[in-house]
């Protein structure tokens, strides 16, 4: 068990719509002093979701990387965006996320329901996206939503080595209707068959926000929050901001005597290139 936590903020996402979310950032401004924010209350990575000007999720490449550029004049935080965008974005705009040049990037081992819908990960979509990580120096976080997209990172190392920076982590991403459920006992049996060396972060959709974030820190692991993950702090009270609740995580972490680790431990830990 480490002595700090990494904490992620997951501040957007591509699911909730701004007019029934008004406290969701949205715009480039909104987003950067969310940033702010959120480093000030123990943050040390943003996974960047962005939207177009009609607030709609988009992976336009000029908007990604004027959002890469104003986070790190902006912040020391890691930034990593999301290769996932919305469910209905070809393979090929998913790709291209990378040309942004951010930290890191999620990498999603499998397909899966999600919802009503159906998120697309097919295995040469996933060795094709891995490769360019390899190539571009950028570090990937591994989202797993379900058990058997585990195998799936095992067969990916196997098969085309370590990542950048030599080092792997990895995002278990639990409550999704489809997915695997945000309970204690799928956590624990998640992160026993993680590579061995492995680090871990664990992400609870909605109502499952906070039993996962109690049992990953129980287990030694790290937590990612955001209003990509919920928009409700406590039953009948939506979330007002991002910062309250990587305040919350940053509160449990303390009550665990692992208190938030700071952007530049992250990044040692994180291996991710120099900037």
């Amino acid at each position: 068990m480490g002595a700090t936590t990494l904490i992620t903020v997951a501040p957007t996402g591509a699911e909730s719509a701004k007019a029934d979310v008004p406290a969701l950032p949205v715009t480039l401004d909104e987003l950067v002093r969310t940033a702010e924010e959120c480093e000030a209350a123990g943050a040390a990575v943003i996974h960047v979701h962005v939207r177009d000007d009609d607030t709609r999720p988009t992976l336009d490449p000029f908007l990604l990387r004027d959002t890469v550029t104003a986070l790190r004049e902006s912040t020391g935080l890691i930034v990593q965006l999301s290769t996932g965008g919305a469910v209905t974005d070809p393979y090929e705009d998913r790709l291209r996320v990378l040309d942004a040049g951010p930290d890191m990037c999620s990498l999603t081992c499998g397909t899966v329901n999600f919802g009503d819908d159906v998120f697309m990960n097919p295995w040469s979509f996933m060795v094709e996206l891995y490769k360019r990580t390899q190539e571009l120096e950028v570090v990937p976080e591994f989202e797993l939503f379900d058990l058997g997209h585990i195998t799936s990172l095992h067969r990916l190392l196997d098969k085309h080595g370590l990542p950048y920076g030599g080092h792997v982590h990895c995002d278990l991403v639990m409550g999704v209707p489809g997915g695997m459920p945000g309970d204690a006992r799928t956590l624990v049996a998640a992160v026993e068959a993680l590579p061995e060396g492995a680090t871990w972060s664990a992400t609870g959709i909605g109502r499952t926000s906070l039993p996962v974030m109690f049992a990953a820190l129980s287990a030694g692991g790290h937590l990612r929050v955001g209003m990509e993950d919920t928009v409700t702090f406590a039953k009948g009270r939506p979330v007002t901001a991002n910062a309250e609740l990587v305040e919350r995580a940053a509160q449990a972490a303390r009550l665990a005597q692992r208190p938030p680790m700071p952007a530049a431990e992250a990044r040692a830990l994180l291996a991710t290139k120099p900037r």
